[in-house]
């Protein structure tokens, strides 16, 4: 956002530019903070607003495939020992996505502690990680209680909207 020298003002064609980005963008949801400027949008009339403190994102099932279809990794990744194909994860397990195109930190800035590694038990609210888009950066929450059971997306990588970025057991599933 554009402003004096040495201000974080934001102007009027600036807020109109992100409203338009924001509509193309096919995003449901856009909290932004610059300075002292502080701006909420959602496509949902009944959204929380200023109040909310994340985007909490989607969760769907893993089915289990009902042939055995050829694993594949998530590209960019397949590398890490910690990243799974979602063919291979229990069937019971709750797969958390990515909200948006954009870049996956599983730490809060570089040199912190991780949100959560596998092995970690959350709750519904619990971040997981950060997306990062142009500098907006989105807090992931779990959705579902229960033990992250897989970290399916690299630490910087690039991901795609709805790209699964960690498997969770549920908690009921525990035992």
């Amino acid at each position: 956002m554009s402003g004096g020298p040495g201000t974080e003002g934001a102007s009027l064609q600036d807020i109109e530019a992100l409203i338009a980005d924001f509509q193309a963008s096919g995003m449901r949801e856009l909290h932004v903070r610059a300075g002292d400027v502080e701006i909420y949008l959602s496509t949902d009339a009944t959204a929380p607003g200023l109040g909310a403190k994340a985007v909490t994102v989607q969760v769907e099932a893993v089915a289990a495939p009902t042939s055995a279809p050829a694993a594949t990794a998530v590209p960019s990744v397949a590398a890490s020992p910690a990243i799974h194909a979602t063919s291979d994860l229990p069937e019971d397990a709750v797969i958390v996505t990515a909200p948006y195109l954009g870049t996956f930190y599983r730490a809060p800035k570089p040199g912190s502690p991780v949100y959560v590694d596998v092995g970690s038990v959350v709750t519904d609210d619990t971040e997981m990680c950060l997306v990062e888009v142009m500098k907006l950066f989105t807090a992931v929450r779990a959705g579902v209680s229960g033990t992250v059971h897989a970290i399916l997306a690299a630490d910087g990588a690039m991901v795609e909207a709805d790209q699964p970025l960690f498997a969770v057991i549920p908690a009921k599933n525990q035992g």
